[in-house]
């Protein structure tokens, strides 16, 4: 084989063979992940950790009365994050009405937010969760 024609076949044998990716790379890539995984198990705790006893003030028989433009009532729902979705919850406001929802008016609720607990009559104002926890006998996370 001539000299040259060696040389050729070196190069294309060297050109075939991909180039490994250095180790840092993927050592990156892993921290990458972990601090991806870490930030969204913060998030979740955060915002579903009341799950549970949501659930519970629904099994308890706990309804809130509210109005969806009540900053009051904005702040008991910011209290349980994303939990909230399980709290059972009744909106009083009718859009594009002065009128109260019937579902309120036969509850009795008159100031917002309220709530209403099995067989007792409407409390209003916020609650701080403990305070539903002693009501209700459902145990904060």
């Amino acid at each position: 084989m001539s000299e040259e024609r060696r040389k050729r076949q070196q190069e294309r044998e060297s050109k075939e063979q991909p180039k490994p990716i250095p180790r840092k790379y993927f050592l990156w890539a892993g921290i990458v992940v972990l601090f991806a995984a870490a930030y969204y198990g913060g998030w979740h705790y955060r915002n579903h950790r009341y799950d549970v006893f949501a659930r519970c003030l629904a099994s308890k028989h706990a309804r809130m009365y509210g109005l969806y433009w009540c900053p009051h009532c904005l702040d008991q729902k910011e209290m349980f994050g994303k939990s909230f979705q399980y709290v059972p919850y009744q909106e009083c406001a009718i859009k594009g009405s002065r009128e109260m929802a019937p579902e309120c008016k036969a509850a009795g609720a008159k100031n917002f937010p309220s709530w209403q607990f099995e067989g007792a009559p409407i409390h209003e104002g916020v609650l701080p969760l403990e305070d539903l926890s002693q009501r209700t006998g459902c145990s904060l996370p």
